[in-house]
């Protein structure tokens, strides 16, 4: 069952009113350079298309390259899908984009690849959401932490990912929220570590909850802060540019305080349609303590290069 195996393709093209979208985020080795791809579909009545949309983290810029429905394809036992002549997958992405102001030839590959753990009940990030019919947007992680190697030729510029980082993540449904909060980041000081974030409002039975997403993965294991595991936000709050974070579980505090950079302008799906912009931040910078209960502390670290989105109107509920 597609269920648990998120990543994969979940939806059909005879759908209306849906979207799908993956997000492959590259740092450079030398993290001088960020480049994220975000391949996917729109479909509505009038307008089937897929799509491909790029952000240069360092400069805020932002591309948007649409393609007839039908220069999209799949598998549908593992993930592979192609757009136009370009390919994504979880173990490289092969990349032959063109339009009028922009040319990016070149394969990344990716190895050692930390994927999110699965189980018969929690299938992946969603945990028993996963399997609740007709929500308004699904969320799926690919990889949390992966080695990169490859270049690619972006216009003019060479740009060589050895010994880059990657992270692969994927969103489907119908419309992103109304409100959220989005902020990931895997290039710390300690390498091989990853933290991502998110909070939004979520339509429910006629109403809405506030729900959140949010774990750390280092040395080699999983902190989960999740609404579906009794994790509570104690703290969110936004003065720009400084987001303050704090969320606890049963054993943990997690304490996270980020600085947004340098945004870009995206698109986002709202009914299917890709008519809404918002806009990221993929050069914000991250301080992330872990501690217990008893104050001790277990983890501390500083990132470059984090994800960062916030649509205000999600701060009203917490203060």
């Amino acid at each position: 069952m597609k269920v648990f195996n998120p990543i994969l393709f979940q939806g059909n093209l005879d759908k209306k009113r849906y979207f799908e979208g993956w997000y492959f985020k590259n740092v450079s080795g030398n993290k001088s350079n960020v480049l994220s791809f975000i391949p996917g579909i729109a479909l509505t009545q009038n307008d089937k298309h897929a799509f491909i949309q790029i952000i240069d983290g360092i400069s805020g810029k932002t591309w948007n390259i649409n393609y007839p429905i039908y220069e999209f394809s799949f598998t549908k036992k593992r993930f592979e899908i192609w757009i136009g002549k370009s390919f994504f997958s979880l173990h490289s992405i092969d990349l032959n984009i063109e339009s009028e102001y922009l040319k990016i030839i070149g394969k990344i590959d990716f190895s050692d690849l930390v994927e999110y753990p699965g189980s018969l009940f929690s299938p992946g990030i969603m945990g028993w959401y996963s399997f609740v019919p007709f929500m308004e947007c699904k969320h799926g992680i690919g990889s949390v932490h992966h080695k990169l190697k490859g270049s690619i030729k972006f216009n003019s510029n060479e740009i060589d990912f050895i010994n880059g980082t990657g992270y692969i993540e994927k969103d489907w449904g119908t419309s992103f929220p109304e409100s959220w909060i989005w902020l990931h980041c895997n290039t710390f000081n300690q390498s091989e570590n990853s933290f991502t974030f998110s909070v939004a409002k979520i339509p429910w039975l006629g109403s809405f909850f506030i729900g959140h997403i949010c774990f750390l993965y280092f040395n080699k294991k999983f902190y989960l802060f999740a609404t579906y595991n009794g994790s509570k936000i104690t703290k969110l709050h936004f003065d720009a540019p400084v987001l303050e974070i704090e969320v606890s579980n049963k054993t943990h505090r997690l304490n996270v305080k980020a600085v947004q950079q340098q945004s870009g302008v995206l698109k986002a799906p709202v009914i299917g349609e890709m008519n809404r912009t918002i806009k990221e931040s993929v050069d914000s910078t991250i301080e992330i303590e872990l501690k217990e209960k008893s104050g001790k502390l277990v983890y501390s670290d500083h990132g470059v290069h984090a994800g960062l989105e916030i649509i205000e109107k999600i701060l009203s509920y917490f203060e």
